[in-house]
C-alpha cells in the first residue's frame, strides 16, 4: 500500500541532503579555485535548512511520527529518543553554523578552517540521522502501522510544500528559491 506521508518524508530527505551536498561541494570549490565561497548563496541555503526542515519537517516528526512508532515499536525507544534529541538541539546547531559563516565571511581566511569543520561534522551527522530514520524508524512504520495511522500521518504531511520537492514555493520564498536554483552547484542548482 501506498502512504502519501512516506513519500513527502523521503523526498524531503532527498532535497535536503542534495542541499547539504551542494553547500560541501559549494565549499570545496572555492578552496579549489583560491577563493571564497559566494556566502549570499551559502546563507540562502542555510536559510532553507532552518526554514523548511527545522521548522516544518522535524516538528511532524517528532509531534506525530516518531509517538506513533514509540506506541507501536518500543524496542525502537533508544533511537527514538536520539532522533529527538537531534531535533531539540537542530536549531542550536544551524545557529552555530550560520555564526561560523558569519565569522568566515567577516573575519576572512583565518576562520575558513573553523567555519569548514563546522560545515563536514553537520552535513555528516544530519546525513547519518536521515539514515537511521529511513533505516530504521520508516520500515518499523510500515510494517505496524494502522490504517488510521496512516491517515493522520498523510493528512499533515500532505501540507508540506518544499519548492525543492516540486511543489511552486511560496510567494514569499521565490527570491531565496531562485537564488539557490541560479546559483548554487548541482545537485540543487545550475551554478
Amino acid at each position: 500500500m501506498r502512504h502519501p506521508s512516506l513519500h513527502v518524508i523521503q523526498d524531503e530527505h532527498q532535497a535536503l541532503a542534495a542541499m547539504l551536498r551542494s553547500m560541501v561541494l559549494l565549499v570545496q570549490q572555492s578552496r579549489r579555485d583560491g577563493k571564497t565561497p559566494d556566502f549570499d548563496v551559502l546563507r540562502a541555503m542555510l536559510l532553507y535548512v532552518d526554514e523548511f526542515p527545522e521548522r516544518l519537517h522535524h516538528p511532524k516528526e517528532s509531534e506525530l511520527l516518531f509517538p506513533l512508532v514509540r506506541a507501536r515499536c518500543p524496542a525502537l525507544a533508544a533511537t527514538l529518543d536520539k532522533l529527538d534529541a537531534d531535533h531539540t538541539r537542530g536549531e542550536a546547531a544551524i545557529r552555530s553554523l550560520e555564526h561560523a559563516l558569519l565569522a568566515y565571511e567577516v573575519m576572512g581566511e583565518p576562520r575558513r578552517p573553523a567555519f569548514e569543520t563546522a560545515l563536514d561534522r553537520y552535513v555528516d551527522a544530519y546525513l547519518a540521522h536521515m539514515a537511521v530514520e529511513e533505516k530504521e524508524i520508516l520500515p518499523a512504520a510500515r510494517e505496524h502501522f494502522s490504517p488510521e495511522d496512516w491517515l493522520a500521518l498523510d493528512e499533515a504531511f500532505a501540507t508540506n510544500r518544499d519548492p525543492l520537492t516540486g511543489h511552486a514555493a511560496d510567494g514569499a520564498y521565490e527570491p531565496l528559491f531562485r537564488k539557490i536554483v541560479q546559483n548554487a552547484p548541482a545537485p540543487i542548482g545550475l551554478g
